[in-house]
């Protein structure tokens, strides 16, 4: 029952603390929250590209919009161990919503609660901090590419 609890508090969360990005205005979209003993999942569409931003050119609306995924992943991570008490590790996935395409997976995860060794807080590179909480994902021109498309264009077995 407890987990049923934090469960709810952590979608509670979710809609009041990751209402707006800092890049975005659009809420996130949670897909998919398992918790099976100490370990969760959890899966959310990344924000789309924020209206505002209309006037400027594509790449840097892309350049936005992957910013605000990196943010959420580490907010995403710390809002899990926080609600979810008993979690020690987490499978997380963002995805991105293109308009006629099916969801791309962006951003795969498999984080702890313990912290990377080091002073994170003072790592200035939000790509460096990212990596270092044991997000994987790829970034050509500071734009989050699909990592299948990735997978296939290198050749690695999965």
């Amino acid at each position: 029952m407890k987990q049923l609890w934090e469960a709810g508090n952590f979608v509670r969360g979710l809609r009041s603390r990751m209402r707006f990005g800092e890049l975005s205005r659009a809420p996130l979209t949670l897909l998919r929250l398992e918790v099976r003993g100490d370990k969760a999942e959890c899966d959310w569409l990344t924000r789309p590209i924020d209206p505002w931003d209309a006037s400027m050119p594509r790449v840097v609306q892309e350049r936005h919009s992957s910013t605000q995924a990196l943010h959420d992943a580490i907010g995403m991570r710390e809002m899990l161990f926080l609600a979810i008490s008993d979690a020690n590790s987490a499978e997380l996935r963002a995805y991105r919503q293109s308009a006629r395409e099916p969801p791309h997976l962006v951003i795969r995860g498999s984080v702890t609660r313990e912290r990377p060794m080091g002073n994170i807080k003072r790592v200035t590179s939000l790509v460096m901090r990212a990596k270092m909480y044991g997000f994987k994902f790829w970034m050509d021109n500071g734009i989050l590419a699909p990592l299948e498309t990735v997978d296939r264009r290198f050749g690695f077995a999965t």
